[in-house]
């Protein structure tokens, strides 16, 4: 049973993106934040437990970068809808995940399961930095600044320079995928015509 613990923590991540959700559309920043921080601990704490008790399965590799992705585009599309970030940001992040997808799919009939990488986890972590201080600045002007009071202080909207770093990590990640792969030998000239000549067999039977 213990050994299924990685993959429920990962399962608890996606139970746990409607709510997140739910509290951003309320502006309860705080319960979203307590949330999006229970979210990222189960993230830590199920990678920690199947490296280190070697619980690593395919199911685990495909599904924790997912949670991670559909928590991450989830939470910006909400933002998007709410008008606390632009929509070019969710633009470039969808279209980065829809090319790694189809890039996965490509994968599959090679049976090479794509799992996350520093770079990707980079990504995520930029981008969760990025939200939270979005949550707090958010939380702040509509809580606690009083504009009739001299000595109450706006926060200016600094949590855009860090989804700035968020996209060129995001970018650099699906980059350095691509090298990856190549240098794997899964995007070579060789290796798709061997794929397609194998199409082409089971066509003919």
């Amino acid at each position: 049973m213990f050994k299924h613990v990685p993959n429920i923590l990962t399962i608890i991540r996606f139970i746990l993106i409607p709510f997140i959700v739910y509290y951003i559309t309320k502006e309860q920043y705080i319960l979203s934040f307590i949330f999006l921080t229970i979210s990222g601990l189960t993230d830590i704490l199920d990678g920690f437990i199947a490296r280190k008790f070697n619980f690593i399965t395919n199911f685990g590799k495909l599904v924790d970068p997912l949670a991670d992705k559909l928590t991450q585009i989830a939470i910006l599309a909400t933002l998007v809808i709410l008008k606390i970030i632009p929509s070019w940001i969710l633009f470039i992040v969808v279209l980065k995940e829809a090319i790694m997808i189809a890039g996965a799919s490509f994968l599959y009939g090679k049976e090479l399961v794509v799992s996350s990488k520093w770079f990707g986890k980079l990504a995520t972590v930029l981008f969760y930095i990025a939200i939270v201080c979005s949550f707090g600045i958010k939380y702040w002007n509509t809580s606690i600044y009083n504009p009739l009071d001299p000595s109450s202080i706006l926060l200016p909207q600094f949590d855009i320079y860090i989804y700035y770093l968020a996209l060129i990590s995001t970018i650099f990640s699906l980059i350095m995928y691509f090298i990856t792969f190549y240098k794997q030998g899964y995007l070579k000239k060789e290796n798709l015509k061997i794929k397609e000549d194998a199409n082409s067999k089971d066509r003919s039977k």
